[in-house]
Formats: C-alpha cells, sequence, structure tokens
C-alpha cells in the first residue's frame, strides 16, 4: 500500500498536489475559507432542506403558521428525500464558487428522483419564476411549488427538461456522467459539475464514463468536475461504493486518471471542507487548461474529482417507531410514509420541518429572506438560467451533397458518406463531432480522417490535436456524449453495426421523452437532431454470425411519438448522401438511416435521388413492367441488399414471365407506411404508388412486424400485402445464403409474386415450372456454397433490365 501511494504521490505532482496519507485523499488546507463567509449558504441549505421536504410532504399549511393536521398532508406521498441533503449542499457550493470567480457552471443532477432538491434552488435563485411565473417569490408562489409537486399537472419527482438548467432526464439511472462530459466537449469556459448518485454509480454506463476525461482537449473543451455523493445505500441495500474505504476508492479513481478529494469524514468540518475542496478543483480545473493553452499541455493531465459521504437523509427525521432513519435506506424515499395517516410520523413531520427555523429563514409574508436569496450570482450566471442548457442549437453549414453525389454504376454508401462527412467537419470545426464504439474504419467512414483525427488525450501520438472523432467501445458512453453534446446547441453523429446500437435503446427512449416534453415547454429552443447510421447491417454480417444479425432497433424507435421518429432505409450511395445531408440539417428528431456499407448498385442518379428521398417512396418506372402502368403485383423493397433482390427479381420475371406486368417500387422513408406520422402517405396517395387490389410483395430490411404494425390500418392492405423480413434465421454463411435463409432472395420473391397472382391467364401457363426451377435453384445454391465457399459471382452483379 505504501508503495502505491508513493507512486499515486509521484503522478499527482504535476499539478503540486500532495495527498494526505492519513486519509488517502488529496490535502486541501479547510481552513482558507472563512467560517463566517459560509453562513449564508449554509442558511440557503436550511431553506432548500425545508422546501424539498415540504415538497413531500405537504398540500397546506406549507410554512406551518397552524399546527399540521392530517388534511395538510398530501393523499400521495411521492420523491426521494434521501439524497436532497447533499445535492442541496453541492447546489450551494457550486452557486458560491459561481458568485466569486464568474464562473460559467452547469449542474447535471444523477441521483434519480432528487427534484425536489433542483426545485427548491431554482425556486429562491428566481429561475423558476423566470421560466414559470406561477412560481414567483410570492406567499401564492410558494404554495404553488410546495402543493404543486408530485400533484397532477405539477412537477415530477426526477429532474427533466421542464425544470431550467437541466439537460438530463432523471428517471434510469447511469447517464448522467457521460452527458456531463458532452456538454463540455467543445465548450472551453464551461465547467459541468455532475453529482453521481453511489446507487448510480454501480450501473454500467456510469462505470465507463469515468474515462471519459481521456477525450477530453483542455484547450478546445471545458471540464467536468464530478461529484460522487456516497449517502450508502439504495431503496433497501447498501451501495458498493458505500462499503469502500477512501483507501479503496482513491486507489481505484486514481486508476481512472482523477485527484481525488474526499469530503465529509468529519461532518463537523463539512461545510469548510467542501468550499475548500470546491475551490481546490476549479483552481485545478484552471491549471490544467492555462497550461494546455499556452502551449505547454500536461500529458495525461490528471482531473479533480470529490467523493461527498453524507448520511443517508441528513437533517431529516432520526428515527421512528423506533428504528433509525437517517443514515439508512428508510431516509431514501419518503421517511414518514404515513404521516398522513399516523399520528407519531405527523408529529415527527412537524418537528423535524420546524428544525430547519422557519422564521429565520421565510418573512411574516411568506417572502424568502434576503439573506437568502443574496447568495446567487447575476442572471447569467445562475444554475437555473444558464443558456448553454436552453438556448437551442446554431445549424451546421453544410455542403451541397450533390457535389458527392456519383454516377457509377456500383458503389459503397458508406464511402461516399465518408466523404462528405468530411466537409461538414471542414466547415464546422467547432460544432459537429462524431461519437463511434471503434468503428468507423470498418464502417468505410474512414474519408473524415482526410481532415481530422481522433481525440484521444491519453493517445501520445493524437493528445491536444482537437480530433472530431471519439471512438469508445461504449456504445452507452458514445449515447451519453451524444446526447450532452445536441442538448448544449451542437450537432453530432453516431454511427454503429447495427446488431450493437439497441444496446442503447433504453437511453433514447429516455431521452426522447426528455425532447417529447422540451418541445412542449415553451422557453426551450430547439435543438438539433440525434442522429444514427446503422451500417455493417444483418445480411452483410453472415461471416460474424447469429449473434450479429440483429435489426431490432427499428422495432424500439418505431413505438415512440412519431413525430420525433424519422427512419429511413437509402437504397443506394446516393439516396444515402442525400439522406445524411436531410438529417444533419434537421432538429428535434431522432433519425436513423440503415445503409449498406458495401459496394452495391446505384440505381438513381443525383437528380433522382433527391426527387425520390424527398417523396420518401416512388414508383422505379425504368425498372418496371410498362413503366409500372396496370400491374398485376407490385414488388416492393426497403433495405439496401432486399431492395437489390426486388430489383433482380423483377429482372428475372420481365425475362421468364414476360406476360407478368410488375411494378417496382422502393420505400426510403419508413414513416410514409403508417397513418399516424407526419410523413404517412394519404390514403390516395397510398393507392397511387401501391395499388388498390393488386398483390404487394414487400421485401424488407428488418423484421415483419414493423410493416405488419405500421400498415395494418391501411384498407385492405394486410389482405393482399405479403411481407419477406429477417426471421432470426443467420448462422456463419454466405450473403445470399442469408436472404434465402429469411425468404428474402430475389428467388422467394419471384415465387410468391407468382403465387400471389395466380389464377391469371396472362401467366398461369408458366407458374408452375418457374416456381419449381426457382426453388430447385435455393437448392443448388446450398450446394454450391458447401462446396466452394462462397456465392456465384453472378448473384452481386447488377439485374439486367
Amino acid at each position: 500500500m505504501h508503495t502505491f501511494f508513493t507512486f499515486i504521490t509521484l503522478m499527482t505532482s504535476l499539478t503540486s498536489v500532495d495527498l494526505d496519507t492519513s486519509q488517502y485523499s488529496v490535502k486541501v488546507d479547510i481552513s482558507r475559507v472563512s467560517k463566517d463567509d459560509l453562513k449564508p449558504y449554509i442558511k440557503l441549505q436550511r431553506a432548500t432542506n425545508f422546501l424539498a421536504g415540504a415538497m413531500i410532504f405537504l398540500k397546506s399549511n406549507v410554512l406551518l403558521r397552524n399546527k399540521l393536521t392530517f388534511d395538510d398532508i398530501k393523499p400521495r406521498l411521492l420523491g426521494h428525500w434521501g439524497t436532497c441533503p447533499a445535492i442541496n449542499l453541492i447546489y450551494a457550493h457550486c452557486t458560491r464558487i459561481i458568485k466569486s470567480q464568474n464562473q460559467r457552471m452547469l449542474l447535471v443532477t444523477g441521483p434519480g428522483h432528487g427534484a425536489p432538491a433542483n426545485l427548491a434552488n431554482l425556486y429562491l435563485e428566481g429561475s423558476l419564476s423566470k421560466f414559470y411565473p406561477q412560481y414567483s417569490l410570492t406567499e401564492k408562489g410558494l404554495f404553488n411549488l410546495i402543493r404543486g409537486f408530485s400533484w397532477p399537472g405539477g412537477f415530477p419527482s426526477h429532474t427533466n427538461s421542464e425544470l431550467p438548467g437541466q439537460i438530463h432526464e432523471g428517471g434510469e439511472l447511469g447517464y448522467a456522467l457521460a452527458v456531463s462530459f458532452g456538454a463540455a466537449l467543445d465548450n472551453p469556459n464551461l465547467v459541468v459539475t455532475c453529482i453521481v448518485g453511489d446507487g448510480e454509480a454501480e450501473t454500467g454506463p456510469t462505470a465507463t464514463a469515468w474515462h471519459a476525461i481521456k477525450y477530453l482537449d483542455p484547450v478546445t473543451s471545458g471540464a467536468v468536475l464530478p461529484i460522487l455523493n456516497l449517502n450508502g445505500f439504495k431503496i433497501s441495500e447498501r451501495t458498493i461504493f458505500g462499503c469502500m474505504s477512501d483507501d479503496e476508492l482513491v486507489a481505484l479513481f486514481t486508476g481512472y486518471g482523477y485527484q481525488c478529494r474526499i469530503v465529509g469524514v468529519n461532518l463537523q468540518d463539512v461545510q469548510q471542507d467542501m468550499a475548500a475542496s470546491m475551490e481546490w478543483a476549479i483552481e485545478t480545473i484552471h491549471t490544467i487548461q492555462e497550461k494546455a493553452r499556452s502551449g505547454n499541455p500536461i500529458y495525461k493531465p490528471r482531473w479533480p474529482m470529490i467523493v461527498l459521504r453524507t448520511p443517508k437523509g441528513w437533517t431529516g427525521p432520526k428515527e421512528a417507531h423506533g428504528k433509525r432513519i437517517e443514515g439508512t435506506f428508510h431516509a431514501h424515499q419518503v421517511p414518514l410514509p404515513k404521516a398522513n395517516t399516523d399520528k407519531e410520523e405527523l408529529e415527527l413531520l412537524e418537528q423535524w420541518l420546524h428544525s430547519y427555523k422557519l422564521d429565520e429563514l421565510f418573512s411574516e409574508n411568506s417572502l424568502p429572506k434576503k439573506d437568502v436569496t443574496d447568495v446567487f450570482p447575476e442572471d447569467d450566471y445562475k444554475l437555473g438560467m444558464i443558456a448553454d442548457s436552453y438556448n437551442g442549437y446554431k445549424p451546421l453549414d453544410l455542403p451541397d451533397w450533390k457535389d458527392f453525389g456519383v454516377s457509377d454504376a456500383n458503389a459503397s454508401p458508406m464511402k461516399i458518406s465518408g466523404k462528405f462527412l468530411a466537409s461538414v467537419i471542414e466547415r464546422n470545426p467547432q460544432t459537429f463531432r462524431i461519437f463511434c464504439p471503434d468503428e468507423l474504419m470498418s464502417n468505410k467512414l474512414d474519408a473524415v480522417f482526410g481532415v481530422t483525427g481522433r481525440a484521444f488525450e491519453w493517445d501520445k501520438d493524437v493528445f491536444s490535436k482537437n480530433g472530431r472523432i471519439i471512438e469508445i467501445l461504449s456504445e452507452h458512453t458514445c449515447q451519453g456524449l451524444l446526447q450532452g453534446y445536441t442538448l448544449t446547441g451542437r450537432t453530432a453523429l453516431f454511427p454503429s453495426y447495427e446488431a450493437f446500437l439497441g444496446i442503447v435503446t433504453t437511453m433514447v427512449i429516455q431521452y426522447a421523452k426528455f425532447v417529447k416534453m422540451g418541445k412542449e415547454t415553451k422557453w426551450r429552443s430547439d435543438i438539433a437532431s440525434l442522429n444514427y447510421i446503422e451500417t455493417s447491417t444483418l445480411w452483410r454480417q453472415e461471416h460474424n454470425g447469429f449473434s450479429h444479425q440483429v435489426p431490432g432497433f427499428i422495432n424500439s424507435l418505431i413505438n415512440l411519438k412519431s413525430d420525433m421518429i424519422r427512419i429511413y432505409l437509402p437504397p443506394d450511395a446516393n439516396c444515402m448522401v442525400s439522406t445524411l445531408r436531410h438529417c444533419l440539417r434537421s432538429k428535434n428528431y431522432i433519425n436513423l438511416m440503415i445503409s449498406s456499407k458495401h459496394e452495391t448498385a446505384v440505381w438513381l442518379n443525383p437528380e433522382e435521388a433527391e426527387t425520390h428521398c424527398r417523396a420518401g417512396v416512388s414508383i422505379w418506372k425504368s425498372y418496371s413492367s410498362d413503366h409500372g402502368r396496370h400491374p398485376h403485383v407490385v414488388l416492393v423493397g426497403c433495405g439496401v441488399e432486399t431492395t437489390f433482390e426486388v430489383l433482380a427479381a423483377a429482372a428475372m420475371l420481365r425475362k421468364d414471365c414476360p406476360n407478368l406486368k410488375v411494378r417496382v417500387v422502393n420505400v426510403t422513408d419508413l414513416m410514409v407506411l403508417g397513418f399516424d406520422h407526419p410523413h404517412a402517405l394519404s390514403t390516395t396517395e397510398f393507392a397511387s404508388v401501391f395499388g388498390d387490389q393488386q398483390p404487394i410483395i414487400f421485401n424488407f430490411h428488418g423484421y415483419n412486424s414493423v410493416i405488419k404494425g405500421l400498415t395494418f390500418e391501411r384498407n385492405n392492405v394486410p389482405d393482399r400485402m405479403s411481407i419477406h423480413g429477417y426471421k432470426e434465421e443467420g448462422t456463419t454463411t454466405t450473403p445470399f445464403r442469408m436472404l434465402t435463409a429469411n425468404g428474402c432472395s430475389r428467388f422467394d420473391i419471384a415465387i410468391d409474386a407468382l403465387q400471389r397472382v395466380a389464377p391469371n391467364d396472362d401467366v398461369d401457363i408458366d407458374v408452375h415450372t418457374l416456381i419449381t426451377s426457382y426453388r430447385h435453384q435455393i437448392r443448388e445454391h446450398e450446394k454450391y456454397i458447401s462446396q466452394h465457399g462462397e456465392d456465384p459471382a453472378h448473384f452481386s452483379e447488377r439485374p439486367n433490365f
């Protein structure tokens, strides 16, 4: 142990900080802070602790002017008291630093359901009344705040987009830290203080997000100050981090790359200790930044973090019914859960709330006293009014995508997209980034490396070079960075293997809820869309096997609010780049683009691609019989490989069964198919493309259930539509065998078309012979790949029309 801490001391010497070997924490002289100077901030905490408790319990008599009765207590007691005192302490000390140093700061609150603490501070600093006049600093405003919490139509118990200053949905745990780092990127004067609860710290996303400091360039980006709040308990069990000793915590976070300061070992000095530790943290951040910005960057700088030890539910009820509350899991949620029916708990509640000395906090007319509100900085610096959290975004300067269009017979959609993205980076050197789980080269987007590099401050070859690409093998961290970057006014892209984007499904759902509420919150401005590219798709993951053949992210998005979701499956390179430009200039959406990294046929020239993508669906006349007029059957492709097979089937049927009239349709905007979407086709438009009586053979990139769900309300469509899609048949095989195994090959489409049009005098004479022939060719293909280990070359050749 002695050798280890000698090593730590040497590693931290770059910023001239020694370790206190008596408690294994960075040494800070807490006497540097005057106790008298802290009195207003301690008083602020008394006020916010009272308000947080009152919000959870009271519906009337909100300042306890009269003796509490059961009628004063809310019928449903909701909220989490246990985390509130620590949030209030941190908020007060952030406020002190902001005011004393004019430091721009954003506060991200990770602990679940800690909104009472945030609301209490936002109310007293005037941020609530700025955006919500009904919460003015008046008797009525105070009543509205306390009664309205977790009341129908009021604020929920967790942070969300309705709360000023927030860029984080406080529902599912684990994302606060990664979101904080995303906000700090390209924001050089901003410090993002992130409160991480010790329950939240047990999650996988948080575990990896600690490493995000390794991607912060101190020249161009701001900083994140993580504060790990150890109160020791979850809902009914101790936390992992709460059971770790100080030396174990320092060992862990030093290994991650931090300088760790532990606060709260002595609660008698916790206020002075916290104030001094915050000053140390900000000074350390500024030192690292100043060295880098003066041309003398520190390699592997050790950024500060604070571990704050406070009892669960600190300052709340000590015990009830003979059981301890403060410092146990009983304080986690509602510490007196029967206060509306149990006399003992009602009396304890009254004693507890009175312990904050309300007459010293509020005047006779229920206004907060001046010495409480005077602690806050000017409006532009208040945590609830920081412009980065709600001012929206500056649209990107985008090149004309047609400059990157191709006229070749074949091209890789991703390679062409990479060239377009390189130009986007050049034009937007501070407002656009790509977050990717180590797959940019594999996904053929490597043209961007001609104009930028990777950001990785722990790599000697690239540190301090402001690379615009962050690659980390954690989809959760990429998603958190994407969210924080977008919500603070910038634009980004998240490309991934299709099989693994589903890892962040619940994060995307949480984000979608945040944005949905944000769009309904008048004071929030528009933000850029979240942009995803799925490539290395299931149809060309035949070499990696069954585990890599997963198109389910579409299914997850399809159920979200329809006016937020856009799902595109551009069929070729020109359509892909057109779609990409559209998505990068859109706002408030979640855009999913699905395409291929492999060379594939280019079906439409740039002008045709633009027209097609604008419509979202169109009849491909040049690939149809008689330009698509009066068809016997409609063949629909949606997706790169599945569209290729539809066109191959159309060409094959034209040759083998010339009397069969085939209309070829491509869907690039998936949402045109449904009813409940802004892009949805009207009934008349739908019939003009898909016919009103003809059989529809739909060859889809993903699961059949997606198309069934979108079209089931379309009049007579379910009866005449046959859907081909991925049906969980996969293994290590060849690309074409993946298609035949799932019934999506040209032969399967042609067989289905012939079966669906019969009986028909024009084609009946050929139906049985052709179906038998096509089934035979499927079996012969299986024999061929068993012998040769690859598909015959002609299966990848462009169909001849």
